[in-house]
């Protein structure tokens, strides 16, 4: 599969550009800033043993199937909007959680209840929206040699998008469950902070959730 991440020079990006590479798909690493994006790709494509593309999000976007935005809740809006017409007719995996930092490990409900709902309202019924991957550890992603130990939930309104989204996340290392409707990412993105404050009480090791009875 041909997969666009947009923001992905930072370290969610990195580690999903790594795993997805050597699953065997095509990988764009998309940046505003085109020469660090493709900078990014040569040392990624080095460290993977597969070649990864770097460029502008906009050609990023254009060479993909399927999307995933990583960037920081402060530049969601922005980018979007910027984004907007490339991404029609594209899936469009969202990662985004709102935090406000420095409160980090306290839940932060937005305007438009969750940054999933906030990114379907901005781009329209052209490009279905999946709120997924939101309490993976960036550090085990990034670490080709580490099992992660940690369950996905992925929401979405578009069931085909859903599926399309969920069998491309299992190719990270995860399992991944089917959490509903778009509305829901409300409950899997609050779940983000509380982690973030179990990280903290744990020292720094990286919680995450399981499903369990599956």
């Amino acid at each position: 599969m041909r997969i666009a991440l947009v923001g992905g020079t930072g370290k969610e990006g990195r580690g999903m550009a790594l795993r997805w590479a050597r699953a065997g798909h095509n990988v764009f690493i998309g940046s505003r800033d085109a020469e660090r994006a493709q900078a990014t790709a040569a040392e990624l494509g080095t460290e993977a043993g597969h070649t990864l593309q770097g460029g502008s999000n906009v050609d990023a976007i254009g060479a993909s199937e399927i999307v995933v935005l990583s960037v920081p809740y402060s530049a969601h809006t922005g980018t979007l909007e910027e984004l907007k017409p490339a991404l029609a007719g594209k899936v469009l995996i969202d990662i985004t959680v709102p935090l406000q930092p420095p409160k980090v490990t306290s839940v932060h409900l937005p305007a438009g209840q969750s940054a999933a709902l906030e990114t379907q309202a901005i781009l329209g019924s052209a490009t279905p929206v999946v709120a997924a991957l939101h309490h993976v550890s960036s550090v085990h992603l990034r670490d080709l040699n580490h099992a992660i130990d940690c369950d996905v939930l992925a929401c979405s309104d578009d069931k085909a998008a859903l599926e399309q989204a969920m069998a491309l996340i299992k190719d990270l290392g995860v399992r991944v469950f089917d959490a509903g409707v778009l509305r829901n990412s409300i409950a899997i993105e609050s779940l983000t902070p509380v982690l973030l404050h179990l990280n903290r009480a744990q020292k720094g090791r990286s919680v995450g959730i399981r499903i369990t009875g599956a």
